[in-house]
C-alpha cells in the first residue's frame, strides 16, 4: 500500500501563502493523476486540485487564481501552492491519487493542517 506525507501546513493570515508539500512511497508515481484534497471541520472531504502525468490541471471554482498545484515526479512528490489565503481555505489538507472523478485511491495519511486567521 502506497503512503503519503504531508507537510507545509501552519497558522497564516489572510492574504498570505503556503507551499504543501506531499511524498508519496511509489516508483509509479509518475502515472497517477494526483490531487489535494481538503476537509474543513463539520465538513465533506473535497478534491481542490489535481495534476495528470501530461502535467494538465483540474481546480475547483474556490480555489482558481489562487492555488497552484504542481508535481516532481523524479522525488515522487506533488505541491500545492497556496495564495491569498481565506478564512474559509482552513482545513486539514491532504494528498492521493485520484479515481474516478474526485475519489481517491489509496490509503489517507496524517494531512496536515491549514489554519488562515487574524
Amino acid at each position: 500500500q502506497v503512503q503519503l506525507v504531508e507537510s507545509g501546513g501552519g497558522l497564516v493570515q489572510p492574504g498570505g501563502s503556503l507551499r504543501l508539500s506531499c511524498v508519496a512511497s511509489t516508483s509509479a508515481f509518475s502515472l497517477y493523476v494526483m490531487g489535494w484534497y481538503r476537509q474543513a471541520p463539520g465538513k465533506q472531504r473535497e478534491l481542490v486540485a489535481s495534476i495528470f502525468s501530461s502535467g494538465f490541471t483540474n481546480y475547483v471554482d474556490s480555489v482558481k487564481g489562487r492555488f497552484t498545484i504542481s508535481r516532481d515526479n523524479a522525488k515522487n512528490t506533488v505541491y500545492l501552492q497556496m495564495n491569498s489565503l481565506k478564512p474559509e481555505d482552513t482545513a486539514v489538507y491532504y494528498c492521493n491519487s485520484v479515481r474516478g472523478g474526485t475519489g481517491w485511491a489509496w490509503n489517507w495519511g496524517q494531512g496536515t493542517q491549514v489554519t488562515v486567521s487574524s
